[in-house]
């Protein structure tokens, strides 16, 4: 897991928020888990962009915060999903005031990174 060269500031509560959801997919993948527990598989095929090795690495990170559970089914062959706990949940507002903010911002980014198609 990564570890931090500069401690957090625990007398910043944005600081704080950031370093739980700093990574450019762990917000991405709190916003996929926010209606199911999914499988590994299905959030890779729901975030195609992001890597499996770094997927992986944000949901052992996203775990070991207390923001989503993971749970492993003994079957063979064996299975996983992930699911929001009440933490992670709590950021859903956050989350959404970034998608709100982001659409109604459009129009910018058009401008910055050209039309989608």
């Amino acid at each position: 897991m990564y570890e931090r060269k500069i401690p957090v500031d625990l007398d910043c509560p944005l600081r704080l928020t950031m370093s739980l959801i700093d990574s450019k997919w762990k917000s991405c993948i709190l916003d996929e888990l926010r209606h199911r527990p999914l499988r590994p598989s299905e959030l890779h095929r729901q975030l195609p962009e992001a890597t499996p090795r770094v997927l992986d690495l944000q949901l052992r990170e996203l775990v070991e915060d207390g923001l989503v559970a993971k749970t492993i089914y003994a079957e063979l062959p064996p299975r996983s999903e992930y699911s929001l706990t009440e933490l992670g949940a709590s950021l859903l507002p956050l989350i959404d005031a970034m998608i709100a903010w982001g659409q109604s911002h459009a129009d910018f980014f058009e401008r910055k990174y050209g039309r989608r198609g």
